[in-house]
């Protein structure tokens, strides 16, 4: 049997929706404080959530950007939390420059490392990330704990990331550690979050997808 809809789409070209998308936002959003080379991150934020207060909440370190675009240059490897961000991140952009996105939530030795520290898989994973290259770019759009301890890696010395983008979803724990990461605004190492309890995996994939586009531009 055939149904139809009585309601009929602007369009059906995908390159049209988005780019009347891009319009709806920017006419939406109004005035922002927000930087030029900022707001490309911030509309991508809000295309993917749809959601214009987790937009306007956002937080940029004053070398965000800037260091976010060369570190994808360098091919430095992206640590993602969890899969659900590594399967977002756009990967034919990063690999013609070297880069790469792993994600270590799920491996034996990590499992079997936070079943006998009694901590959680994240905290281990985010360890281990580091172990393996301290000026990495961390994903974190899930798990609070992982960024709790990267920038307690951070001001140990163990971490010197190339950027964070730090914003996860959640009850327990998102908020506040998206603050203790705001806490940094003024130190040397480069980062994005938000204010809140909003985020999670599709915000922090668009903020990273913003930065490889203006990249490859």
């Amino acid at each position: 049997m055939d149904f139809k809809t009585e309601f009929v789409p602007m369009t059906v070209q995908p390159q049209e929706i988005e780019s009347m998308s891009f319009d709806i936002i920017t006419e939406e959003l109004g005035e922002h404080n927000f930087a030029e080379e900022q707001y490309p991150v911030v509309q991508r934020v809000i295309h993917a959530s749809a959601d214009f207060d987790l937009g306007r909440s956002l937080v940029f370190h004053r070398d965000a950007v800037r260091a976010g675009i060369e570190a994808i240059r360098a091919g430095k490897t992206i640590y993602a939390d969890v899969q659900m961000v590594q399967v977002g991140i756009s990967k034919p952009r990063l690999a013609k420059y070297g880069g790469d996105v792993k994600v270590y939530i799920s491996d034996p030795d990590v499992a079997a490392e936070a079943k006998a520290a009694n901590l959680t898989r994240a905290i281990m994973a985010t360890r281990k990330a580091v172990r393996e290259q301290p000026d990495g770019i961390f994903v974190i759009g899930n798990a609070p704990t992982a960024l709790l301890e990267l920038i307690r890696l951070i001001k140990t010395g163990e971490a010197k990331p190339s950027l964070i983008i730090g914003m996860p979803v959640g009850f327990v724990s998102a908020a506040e550690s998206k603050e203790e990461l705001a806490k940094l605004i003024d130190g040397d190492v480069p980062f994005i979050t938000n204010i809140g309890r909003k985020g999670g995996s599709p915000v922090s994939v668009a903020a990273v997808n913003a930065l490889s586009l203006m990249a490859e531009r």
